[in-house]
């Protein structure tokens, strides 16, 4: 049975990528892009970099630099309000996930209308915006090359996932060099959500030949080099294997979908804002442990493709390794409990029915191993309350 495989139009991957966004824009007859970006990005001249290197294809751009983090429909009203009014034939995303997401949400707001909620899962947007050229700066969302957007409702506080082809960035500049700068705690929380999209997409349901073929890879990249980058931002052989790993893990998951962790962390990240991978890194351990049953052998191929188990360990070891790594990795990396996070005791234990609804809603949890009832879910958010030490894990 054949696999739909969607994938950018044009991919630049190494060094200095970026330098090649005029080059890119021409080639697709564009010649009116908006820069779509945040202030941060603005402050370390990266958006300047990116101006010089389409004024050197003879292109101009105006820039857009409001986008936050966890985007919502109010950040990026600005943004789509701009499209609506200018005369823009493509977007240039830069920044990391959020900036990229936005610039997502934007480019077919601004050309469709409409609101947020109005293309959310499970319809399938498959109208073409304006075409993206998306410049990521960090080693994470993969966002560059998924046909995926999540923007937050505030008036609800869910966030939304929108899925689709017309979310699909036609092109993508993959350059490692612009993640050098990027500070430790965003290096872990981004490169945690990359390990998290090479492992769901190879034990979804969903994966196939080709998806496995790219988690692999990302696997094999990102499990030796993410502590290396996390210690040692400048490494930049550790930062170039992180950055193709992650949009390896991107391509994987954009096409076999992710499962029970990132349906479970979009409601913390909505109620509590915990940054997207953070929120990841919280749940995967405790979600990996709980779906083994149903994939044992899967799990095991995980273990050793991260090198935390050897060629030669059977199933049942590898997968205690691997939960002993995920626990290991989030202690080293320092991830915080939600209680050391700040999230409040009683609302976090009160919203638990609620986040559990807003996870399933997401379809996420459809493609696990192990699909969950809302009950399952409660019963791992209240796990992951001050969640106890590696060595009680073991006990």
């Amino acid at each position: 049975m054949s696999v739909q495989v969607v994938l950018p139009r044009v991919m630049h991957v190494g060094a200095d990528a970026s330098h090649k966004a005029g080059e890119v824009l021409a080639q697709l007859g564009c010649s009116r892009p908006l820069l779509v970006t945040d202030r941060m990005m603005v402050r370390l001249g990266y958006a300047a970099a990116v101006q010089q290197a389409l004024a050197q294809a003879g292109i101009a751009c105006d820039v857009f630099d409001e986008t936050v983090p966890e985007p919502t429909d109010a950040s990026i009203a600005a943004g789509v309000e701009k499209v609506r009014q200018g005369d823009y034939d493509a977007i240039v995303a830069l920044g990391g996930g959020s900036p990229i997401d936005s610039a997502k949400a934007i480019a077919i707001l601004g050309k469709h209308g409409g609101t947020v909620r109005d293309y959310r899962f499970p319809r399938q947007v498959n109208e073409p915006g304006l075409p993206i050229v998306a410049i990521p700066t960090t080693a994470g969302t993969g966002s560059e090359c998924t046909r995926f957007t999540i923007i937050t409702d505030e008036a609800n506080d869910e966030k939304l996932l929108c899925v689709g082809l017309g979310f699909m960035p036609v092109a993508a500049l993959v350059d490692y060099n612009l993640t050098v700068s990027v500070p430790p705690r965003t290096t872990a929380d981004t490169g945690i959500d990359a390990l998290t999209h090479a492992m769901e997409a190879y034990v979804s349901r969903k994966a196939s030949p080709y998806s496995d073929s790219q988690a692999i890879a990302a696997m094999r990249l990102i499990g030796p080099n993410l502590r290396r980058v996390y210690h040692d931002g400048s490494d930049k052989a550790a930062r170039e294997a992180m950055m193709l790993g992650a949009t390896l893990a991107g391509i994987a998951f954009s096409n076999a979908s992710v499962a029970l962790v990132h349906g479970m962390s979009r409601p913390i990240g909505a109620f509590f804002h915990v940054p997207h991978g953070l929120s990841n890194a919280m749940l995967l351990p405790a979600v990996t442990q709980w779906s083994l049953p149903a994939a044992h052998a899967r799990y095991a191929d995980c273990a050793r493709f991260i090198g935390a188990a050897g060629p030669h360990d059977d199933d049942a070891t590898a997968n205690g390794k691997l939960i002993d790594f995920l626990y290991a990795i989030n202690a080293e990396l320092q991830v915080p409990t939600l209680e050391e996070f700040g999230a409040g005791h009683e609302r976090f234990f009160s919203l638990l029915p609620t986040m559990a609804e807003q996870a399933l809603a997401s379809g996420s949890p459809g493609n696990n191993p192990r699909v969950p009832s809302a009950q399952d879910i409660v019963d791992i958010y209240r796990s992951l309350w001050a969640e106890p030490q590696l060595e009680a894990k073991r006990a």
